[in-house]
């Protein structure tokens, strides 16, 4: 980079950091705003300033590496990447402005330092797009399989007992997961009753109705029995409406029935101690 530019830089640091967060937080998005303090705002804020900085007297790898680490930050702040591009952006036209105001740049270099900015500046947010973006996408990436496997929790809750707590919509690729996670738990936990309930399921539909359905008779081939309970009033009315047979299901209204329903399939049922409340 051009030695002019450098110099400016490094002499000026903290009067171009100073600028850069006050016109930055002045023009951010309030989105970014909302989810950080002002003293969380300003310290990421001038590790991105340093970032930069560090790009023009660190090496490759430490640049890199501190890149990477930023971009994280950053992601899970839930900043977004027009924020972190135009920061970039708004730090060389302070840069630019400060050296014209210096009398530093001037007709007869303007071109050539132009020129420099720009064989600085594009490779650099080229690198922060890039990383950024892949950060994203792991991000996301992981935080999809955490859904996935919280989605479709089979828990035991007696010796032969267990529940399938189901909450949101069920879509298709949803429905595939409850599915396996069904089949799996039945046999790692030795289940003779699996209660399926769908009090946290805001709408029942036909597609929903058949995935449910669906899931109940894999049960059963593998020599389990399956209870649906949270049949409230209104996905009753809309089951019987679609004309949906669950004839071939035992269903009960609440997760409490349906326990005490299973422990008597299974030859058990609880009583009240005598002295107990």
């Amino acid at each position: 980079m051009n030695k002019l530019i450098y110099g400016f830089i490094e002499e000026n640091k903290l009067d171009i950091l100073n600028e850069w967060i006050e016109t930055t937080k002045d023009n951010a998005d309030d989105r970014v705003l909302r989810v950080v303090s002002d003293q969380v705002f300003t310290s990421t804020s001038r590790e991105f300033v340093d970032l930069i900085i560090s790009n023009i007297k660190g090496t490759k790898e430490d640049y890199t590496s501190r890149l990477t680490d930023f971009a994280e930050k950053v992601v899970r702040l839930g900043w977004p990447l027009t924020f972190v591009t135009k920061g970039l952006h708004t730090f060389g036209e302070i840069v630019f402005e400060k050296m014209e105001k210096s009398e530093l740049v001037t007709k007869d270099n303007q071109m050539e330092v132009i020129r420099e900015f720009g064989a600085w500046m594009t490779p650099m947010n080229n690198e922060i797009v890039s990383v950024y973006s892949t950060t994203w996408e792991k991000t996301v990436s992981l935080q999809k399989i955490a859904l996935q496997e919280l989605s479709a929790p089979l828990i035991p809750v007696f010796e032969k007992i267990t529940v399938m707590p189901l909450v949101g919509t069920i879509d298709t690729e949803r429905a595939k997961q409850i599915m396996e996670n069904l089949l799996k738990g039945v046999v790692k936990h030795r289940s003779e009753v699996v209660l399926i309930d769908i009090t946290g399921v805001p709408v029942v539909d036909t597609m929903v109705a058949h995935h449910i359905i669906q899931a109940a008779d894999a049960v059963r081939l593998i020599g389990a029995k399956c209870i649906i309970c949270g049949i409230r009033p209104e996905i009753a009315q809309t089951i019987v409406s679609l004309g949906i047979d669950l004839n071939q299901l035992t269903t009960q209204n609440s997760l409490q029935k349906g326990i005490e329903t299973a422990l008597e399939l299974t030859d058990r049922k609880i009583i009240v101690m005598e002295g107990a409340k």
